[in-house]
């Protein structure tokens, strides 16, 4: 959580958990077709392709690099090892697990959690990493996530824990984060094989920037930026592929992720390196299709506008709102308001009434 990382490099295996694959050169996913990973109208699921360009989105784009290549942070194997975020699927006969949280006890999801002691976890190495445990209770229908997680004899050591529960778009309480530093869920960002299988990913996809600013936008409840510059983007900030452009030639894996990321675009959700993407390890992966990504850069992106000039949260279906997306930016100084959308506005009568900040869920700036 907020680790800056240039790659995952595999995944440390205490045992293979039963009921899945796992070996010290592979591992393979389960598959989720059968399990609602949130409700349908659930911020992850929502279609943003008709959002409008965040007005500042050229600066946006530019903070993670427009030359540098989108990267995709999972696959098969890398270094000898299963490559992304891995997860597993218990059910009411898993034993629950005490958990010791040495961080941030007082943000976590109190324990015990049903995560078994041989989990899988993310990244290759004990001593540094995010180190990333992730369950689904099918019958209880809650997500567990860990952060920087430790197994030891009888119990979880962890920086960080969060329960979700997937029949619900509940967000964590205020200000506080989650195994991610965004206090976002991480499972439902990322990108896995049953969905290659299948043909069709139906949400947003998490990513990883380099700098990120010190406040936060909806939905997410926590940031851990390293500048307060308008021009870096807050945890919660929301990107798209452009719809121009062109999927053709592009290799079927690739294709199916670059269309998710037209429709459904991608959500800020940790400190990493720049137009990183996740996904699940499994060695059934089309590595060399899903490499065929690299080729995308940051300026075939474009940032998405998701809060309205009152900081309430766009919805699909709600508005288009051109007029905010088409409104030239005053620096600060007279006759100017700082807007939630993270700009000095001219100060006109609809804004004139409006609060400069409605709520801290929407964005939350921190003092440099």
């Amino acid at each position: 959580m907020g680790v800056i990382r240039s790659a995952s490099v595999g995944i440390a295996f205490m045992a293979a958990y039963s009921g899945l694959a796992g070996t010290a050169s592979g591992f393979q996913s389960a598959d989720l077709s059968g399990i609602s990973v949130f409700p349908a109208d659930n911020y992850w699921h929502w279609d943003i392709s008709k959002f409008p360009v965040h007005p500042n989105s050229a600066k946006l784009v530019a903070s993670a690099g427009t030359g540098t290549n989108l990267h995709p942070d999972f696959g098969s194997v890398y270094a000898g090892a299963p490559f992304g975020i891995p997860y597993i699927v218990v059910d009411k006969s898993q034993a629950k697990i005490p958990v010791n949280f040495v961080d941030y006890g007082d943000e976590s999801d109190p324990g015990p959690y049903p995560i078994p002691l041989n989990a899988p976890i993310e990244g290759g190495n004990p001593l540094k990493g995010d180190r990333h445990v992730l369950a689904i209770d099918k019958d209880a229908k809650i997500l567990y996530e860990l952060s920087v997680a430790q197994p030891q004899a009888a119990r979880w050591d962890a920086s960080c824990g969060a329960k979700f529960d997937l029949t619900s778009n509940a967000l964590r309480p205020e200000t506080w984060t989650s195994a991610d530093a965004a206090g976002l869920p991480i499972l439902p960002g990322l990108v896995r094989y049953d969905e290659i299988a299948r043909g069709v990913i139906d949400h947003a996809i998490r990513m990883t920037v380099d700098v990120s600013r010190k406040s936060y936008i909806w939905p997410a409840r926590h940031q851990a930026g390293s500048t307060t510059s308008l021009d870096a983007p807050p945890m919660g900030q929301r990107y798209r592929l452009k719809a121009a452009f062109d999927t053709a030639g592009y290799p079927r894996a690739a294709k199916i992720v670059l269309t998710a990321l037209k429709k459904y675009g991608m959500i800020l959700a940790d400190n990493g390196s720049d137009w990183y993407i996740s996904g699940a390890p499994d060695d059934r992966m089309p590595d060399d299709e899903i490499d065929a990504l690299k080729k995308v850069k940051g300026s075939d992106f474009e940032a998405v506008q998701s809060l309205d000039d009152k900081g309430n949260p766009l919805t699909p279906g709600s508005g288009i709102l051109p007029r905010i997306a088409a409104r030239r930016f005053a620096e600060a100084g007279s006759g100017t308001v700082y807007s939630l959308l993270g700009r000095w506005l001219p100060l006109d009568a609809d804004l004139a009434a409006a609060p400069v900040i409605r709520s801290k869920s929407l964005l939350m700036p921190v003092g440099p």
